[in-house]
């Protein structure tokens, strides 16, 4: 797979995790803390992040009586990473921008792979298609047992969403579904203990993130 690096000045750093994780406020404060650090950040979110791809995410998360088969959620999801990739992603990468962007391709591969059972090897393939082969520079997973993670999200008072409503297990099987990924891609994946409080994780993330910056701007060594 090609790295956004190559195909791109920018950096592409995705949050990662499961329900309750604390990862949509961690990208806010991730976005915060880059800016003051004079980076040119965007932030954005999967499914989402255009008009047309937002509508998708409605349709995905919305409660129905119709039941959505695993390759109907697959496709739709693929279908809404294209805009955001075409119109989102790509442009502001080529303009040198650092995307922060909430979820990508490891949530496919967690909850349509792992938690729905779909063909991991048909997903990558799609997947690439989607995306035009772009891989993040870096992904933080943000890890929490999973009653915790469902038990914040019945405590944030917001209306739980189709997914919320899945039993345990297909929670627990994406949650070891993005271990997994991460295992087999440790210099891009960096799993986060997000069981804690908030600025904890907050101090956790920005050491991190200051530590793979300086590595990532350090010069390489030239090949002979």
């Amino acid at each position: 797979m090609s790295s956004a690096s190559r195909q791109s000045p920018g950096i592409f750093i995705t949050l990662e995790g499961g329900e309750g994780s604390g990862k949509t406020t961690q990208a806010r404060r991730l976005c915060a803390y880059l800016t003051a650090q004079g980076l040119n950040v965007l932030r954005t979110r999967e499914p989402g992040g255009t008009l047309l791809a937002e509508r998708v995410r409605t349709l995905l998360l919305n409660h129905s009586k119709e039941t959505v088969a695993p390759e109907t959620e697959a496709l739709l999801i693929l279908a809404a990473r294209r805009q955001h990739v075409e119109h989102v992603i790509k442009p502001a990468l080529a303009q040198g921008k650092t995307v922060v962007c909430d979820r990508f391709s490891d949530s496919t591969m967690a909850y349509q792979g792992y938690g729905r059972g779909l063909d991991l090897r048909t997903l990558r393939m799609m997947n690439d298609w989607a995306t035009g082969k772009l891989v993040p520079h870096l992904t933080l997973v943000f890890d929490v047992p999973v009653p915790v993670g469902l038990q914040r999200r019945r405590g944030q008072g917001t209306t739980q969403n189709r997914l919320d409503r899945e039993a345990e297990r297909f929670h627990k099987n994406v949650r070891a579904g993005f271990h997994a990924l991460a295992k087999k891609e440790p210099r891009r994946i960096m799993v986060i203990d997000a069981s804690s409080s908030l600025e904890s994780v907050e101090r956790e993330v920005r050491y991190c993130i200051t530590n793979w910056l300086k590595a990532y701007r350090s010069p390489k060594p030239h090949r002979r």
